[in-house]
């Protein structure tokens, strides 16, 4: 599990141009929106569904769901086993 979370925080950067940030920077629990967290907006959440897609054939249709999924890197590696 820690392989995919590290693994997700580097596709994060890449896939969002995060440039200033290292994956030691994000920390697990970390929420990925808001003030609080990675500071993400609507359309970075757009680019975490392609992302999940991509990456792990991982289609998410119920934007519902992406509230849940993609509230922090330890959700979203949850989700991802989960869909194993």
């Amino acid at each position: 599990m820690d392989t995919l979370k590290e693994e997700l925080k580097k596709q994060l950067i890449e896939h969002l141009n995060l440039e200033d940030k290292k994956p030691s920077d994000i920390a697990d629990d970390a929420p990925l929106f808001g003030d609080s967290g990675l500071g993400l907006d609507s359309i970075d959440a757009l680019e975490l569904i392609v992302l999940l897609d991509k990456h792990y054939h991982i289609k998410l249709s119920n934007p519902e769901e992406g509230k849940t999924v993609f509230q922090s890197i330890n959700s979203m590696a949850d989700y991802i086993n989960s869909k194993k």
